[in-house]
């Protein structure tokens, strides 16, 4: 036991350290090279003895990957819809779409993995039993991130960036428990971790055709996938990802790029989102504490 406990801090150090120098990479590497970059020196890392966990029996109904797949196929249509085909003419359309997209990646799979599968919510990683390590994790990538990033950063009128990042800390429960908590765990549990990480990165990047994005544009984020599916990895916590991660990167992404101008009342619309999600955790987390006494097992140490 003592042995896989120090194997397991080793990794843990090993690829929080590739972490924190993939995020100091970005303003170094552009586009493509990034990715190449980050892509090579993960396969040369996992190559190491001991770099990656025991191999695992897959586990997991063969319907996790039918689910995935629709659930997949319905957010980036909708967000093909709400950017592509309403765009910022027609806001009332682009915002309904959004919105429906966001929350189908949250409730979806909480809806799944909690009401059908009777699964927990720890699956989803929204879990606080191992908040401490999370927390520091966190606080460390979050620092790097915002030392890139908006550190020194003048930021323009409060009108020009405070709708933006209430709308980049929706997103990033979204994608926290879609891409990471949802695709990564499922697609770990089948294949592995190394397909788990791979298979969801590639995903992520491919989602933002939905955004409008190009081929480029494409490449790079799914280089950053790369990046965020392994840090998920050290915790399997959405935590260590939301609410510093992710959320300032795509919100320094979208005010420096200037061209997504939002209300004050978008602020508005984006609470009412954000209060579903935490009402469909809620729900879940009320769902599995009454599976858990049924079955006579102890009430689960979760996030809600």
């Amino acid at each position: 036991m003592s042995l896989l406990v120090g194997s397991s801090r080793r990794r843990l150090l090993l690829w929080t350290g590739w972490v924190v120098a993939a995020l100091c990479a970005l303003p170094v590497f552009e586009g493509w090279r990034y990715t190449a970059v980050v892509i090579c020196s993960a396969v040369i890392l996992a190559m190491l003895p001991g770099a990656l966990p025991p191999r695992v029996s897959p586990s997991g109904p063969t319907s996790d990957l039918a689910v995935i797949a629709v659930l997949y196929v319905v957010v980036v249509a909708l967000m093909r819809v709400a950017f592509v085909v309403f765009g910022v003419d027609q806001i009332p359309g682009l915002f309904l779409s959004f919105s429906a997209a966001l929350l189908l990646g949250v409730l979806g799979p909480l809806v799944y993995t909690v009401w059908f599968r009777g699964g927990r919510l720890r699956d989803l990683g929204l879990r606080l039993d191992n908040w401490r390590q999370t927390a520091l994790l966190a606080a460390l990538l979050g620092a790097v991130q915002f030392a890139f990033t908006l550190w020194g950063y003048r930021l323009p009128e409060p009108v020009n960036w405070v709708p933006l990042l209430c709308m980049a800390l929706v997103v990033g429960v979204f994608e926290s428990v879609f891409f990471r908590g949802f695709i990564q765990n499922r697609l770990s549990e089948h294949f592995g971790p190394a397909a788990g990480v791979g298979g969801a990165a590639v995903l992520y990047g491919l989602y933002h055709v939905g955004y409008g994005m190009g081929g480029a544009e494409i490449v790079f984020l799914t280089g950053l996938g790369v990046v965020y599916a392994i840090a998920f990895s050290l915790t399997r916590n959405v935590l260590i990802l939301w609410p510093l991660l992710t959320p300032l990167g795509s919100f320094y992404a979208n005010v420096t790029a200037g061209d997504i101008e939002l209300p004050w009342m978008a602020i508005l619309g984006f609470a009412d989102v954000a209060l579903l999600m935490v009402a469909a955790m809620l729900l879940s987390y009320r769902r599995e504490r009454r599976g858990l006494h049924r079955y006579g097992g102890p009430p689960a140490r979760v996030s809600a």
